[in-house]
């Protein structure tokens, strides 16, 4: 199941308007320099090659996505696509979104932080390097706004008790409240290319919501 390799890049399509360094953010943050507008924000951390950046800002162009992958030839080609598809509502930033959040955005900024699929960084003495840490955490219970949720998926069980545990130590927020897994309408209706593999393999997802107190 390892990756393929990324398509070429048409050095025609000028995606400059959907993809940015972290250097290239604004500070103060400003989504109206970002998206020309102001908006409820949702904010995808760790996006890969941007399949539900795609989707959501596609099905739901009242909302603005802003997504932050650190590996730079995954950043680059969710821009690139987000460009070729018209979005204007969504953003792609190469960047490291535990760097980020402190940096960037302000309290009460999102309506929703997704995070799907996470390197588990398998080995115990690895563990630290997980993105759903305790830092972390805290973080986007400051970033989301009252009543703001947290969508987080993982293929990995232990890192799901881990991330449950985690949250109700350091957060108030509410959860895990089930997700139920839908039938896929066509090949690319899933939430990441992680998961239509996890799911065409036949492999277990393991789907949860957390919701910040109003």
């Amino acid at each position: 199941m390892g990756r393929k390799t990324l398509p070429k890049l048409n050095p025609s399509v000028d995606f400059s308007r959907n993809f940015r360094t972290a250097e290239q953010v604004p500070r103060p943050w400003d989504p109206e320099a970002l998206f020309g507008r102001i908006a409820p924000l949702e904010i995808e951390v760790g996006c890969g090659k941007g399949l539900y950046l795609r989707n959501a800002s596609g099905g739901t162009p009242e909302r603005d996505f802003l997504g932050i992958e650190i590996a730079f030839k995954y950043a680059e080609f969710a821009g690139y696509r987000l460009a070729k598809e018209g979005r204007t509502n969504a953003v792609m930033v190469h960047g490291d979104g535990q760097k980020l959040f402190p940096e960037v955005f302000p309290d009460a900024t999102a309506a929703a932080v997704h995070v799907y699929f996470p390197d588990p960084w398998w080995k115990k003495r690895h563990h630290r390097r997980r993105v759903m840490n305790e830092t972390f955490s805290k973080e986007i219970e400051r970033v989301l706004i009252p009543g703001g949720i947290l969508h987080f998926w993982t293929d990995v069980e232990e890192y799901f008790d881990m991330t449950v545990q985690l949250l109700h130590d350091n957060t108030q927020l509410a959860g895990p409240l089930p997700v139920e897994e839908r039938p896929a309408e066509h090949d690319l209706d899933y939430r990441t290319h992680f998961e239509r593999r996890m799911r065409k393999n036949d492999l277990d997802v393991f789907r949860s919501e957390f919701h910040k107190p109003t």
